[in-house]
Parts: C-alpha cells; structure tokens; sequence
C-alpha cells in the first residue's frame, strides 16, 4: 500500500505510531517500525542523555525509518530536541510549539518534520515554517487532541493546506485507515491500539482494564492534566477531572520527582514551565505525570490515570505490532476494493 506518506516517511506502510509518553519506548518503537510502520519514541521521561542512548537502542534493533517526538510545552523538550538533531533521526514530530528551528536543522541533514495540529492557525503556521507532513489529531484521540471530531477535522485540513497529512484520533483497523485515506489523509497513527498490544510496556493490569471498556468509558477534561484530554474513566482520572484545586503538597512532591528524573533544578523547572503555563497548570502536569507513571509502569488501578481513545471499546485483543499492522492493511485493502465494487455495479 503506497502513499505520499510511505513515499515521503520511507516505509512500507502507511501507518504511524502515537509518541506516548512512558509508552512509545524502544522495543515498541522498534517493533512498528520493524512492522512496516513509522515508530516514534517519545523521549519526555528522559534526560538528554537518556534520550540519546534510547535513540541509539531504537538504531540496534530497527535499520528502518522511525520518529522522535517532542512535545515543546513539557520539561527539557528543546534539550531533547537538539538530541534528536545532533543524532539525526529521520523523522522528528512536533507539537504544542513553534518548531521552525527544528524543521530547519532537520532539513539540512535530510530529515522529514511533522507538525501535530488540532485547529486550522496550527496548521497554517506548520506549512509556512516548512513541515513535511501535519498530523491532524481528532477529539476522539487519546490525550490531547482537538475539539472537532476526525470525520469533519480531516477534510477541513485539506483545505487549510497544501502539505500531506496523517489522521489521528479514531483509528484502529483497516476499516479506519480506509476512511481516513477516503478523507484526504495518506495514513493514520494508532496510539491506543499499539498500547494494547504484546510489545508495549503497559502494565497488564491496565491493558486488561481497557479490553474490557466500552467507548463511552473515557473522560475528556482540562483537569486532569492541565490540558484539554482524554482518559480512561478510572477512579483516579474521575477525581482529577471534577477537583477546582490540586494540592499544593501532592504538586510539589510530583514536581520534586520530575526534577530528579529529568536531573532539572525545580527553580528552572517552575520558571521554564510559567513561560507557558499557569501555576494552576503546571501543578496539574506534575500530578498527571505522576499519575501516568503509575499507571503504566506499576499497575495502580486505584491512583494511575491512562490517556486512552475512544477506539478502547472496539479492541478486544492483544496482538503482536505486526500482527496488527498486516491485519489493518490487509482489511483496508478489503474495504476499498469492495467500495470499488459497489460504485461500478
């Protein structure tokens, strides 16, 4: 299956992995690519040099094409970017930001940039500072994505610009990507299909939790992170999402751990974090963060919150990534051949 985004990105098929933090680490990253899709390491829980060596772990066990993503709103982002650049992987992914530097300096070695957009001035902004490639992320998308639904986002993006675009948010299988491709787009990216797969370092516990969710077992707030969102509707992310205040102690000590991890003094953590975000703000990134730790690497049902899509109440099993990538191409061909069909007859 070939398209301006297999052409472009230099693989097989047209099919991306989500940058999750804690979840899009080197073996996943590693075994979507090495599927034939695009993986993308998110690097925020590393600090520059972790972020190298985890690049260099994807390099030793994928020779294909991958990503990295940064998302310029968070702690030590631009440190991680410059990584990126100085290792010159050849896709890096950007969003909540202005990242024509990173666009320029990616250019000069040869490397393809991707905008991640939700609104149509994002957008426009992303093709005049010269990125290859948006990916517009619906309301339906785990995290952060937009207001507007994919089914109307994607064909109001083909108007906005010129560039290709990747769909996000809503996409699990064959039948998804043909829709998109029917949309104007010349993929998808899966985030929550690949974390509910054998190669992600989900806990199981949580894994379980979402093959058993419906879709309507989501929450979408600003609450929970400090970021419009959305989760699985866990006792935790239910008492995030309703609280007015965050505590000031909880705050501090998720801080303090972030600090330790990304080894960033808290004043610089705080003063970087306000340049962009609101104290109220920062102290529901901390939270979340934490929260998001727990989830995935410790299985805490009771205090873990989990960025899930909609497309939770449509997966019932956990495969390997090449197992879902063959499935979802192998379907999507299906689908528009028997459209084809339909149209002639």
């Amino acid at each position: 299956m070939q398209t301006k985004m297999t052409e472009l990105l230099g693989i097989e098929y047209p099919i991306m992995l989500a940058g999750m933090a804690y979840v899009a680490v080197p073996k996943l990253v590693a075994a979507v690519s090495n599927a034939g899709g695009l993986g993308m390491l998110n690097p925020v829980i590393y600090t520059p040099e972790g972020a190298r060596e985890a690049i260099r772990e994807v390099r030793s066990l994928t020779d294909k094409p991958f990503a990295v993503n940064i998302t310029l709103l968070l702690p030590g982002a631009r440190e991680n970017a410059v990584v990126a650049l100085e290792e010159k992987v050849p896709v890096i992914n950007y969003s909540l930001g202005r990242a024509d530097w990173i666009i320029n300096a990616a250019h000069e070695y040869g490397g393809k940039v991707l905008g991640t957009i939700v609104m149509q001035r994002h957008a426009r902004r992303s093709e005049l500072d010269g990125a290859d490639f948006l990916i517009v992320t619906g309301h339906e998308a785990a995290a952060h994505g937009g207001d507007i639904s994919s089914l109307v986002l994607l064909p109001l993006a083909r108007t906005w610009v010129n560039i290709p675009i990747i769909a996000a948010g809503g996409f699990s299988d064959g039948k998804g990507l043909a829709a998109a491709l029917a949309l104007g787009a010349e993929g998808i990216s899966m985030g929550t299909r690949f974390m509910l797969s054998q190669e992600s370092p989900t806990h199981d516990d949580f894994k379980q939790l979402c093959l058993q969710a419906a879709a309507e077992d989501t929450i979408y707030s600003d609450r929970v992170d400090g970021l419009p969102g959305r989760f699985l509707k866990t006792k935790m992310a239910e008492i995030m999402s309703r609280q007015t205040m965050v505590s000031p102690i909880k705050a501090l000590s998720e801080a303090r751990e972030i600090s330790r991890m990304l080894k960033v003094p808290m004043w610089k953590l705080f003063f970087s974090g306000l340049k962009t975000r609101s104290v109220t703000g920062l102290a529901r990134q901390a939270v979340g963060t934490g929260s998001l730790e727990t989830a995935v690497e410790h299985g805490d049902v009771a205090r873990g919150i989990l960025p899930v899509g909609q497309v939770t109440g449509i997966i019932n099993e956990l495969p390997t990534c090449k197992e879902v990538i063959d499935l979802t191409v192998a379907e999507a061909e299906k689908v528009l051949e028997e459209m084809v069909a339909k149209l002639r007859s």
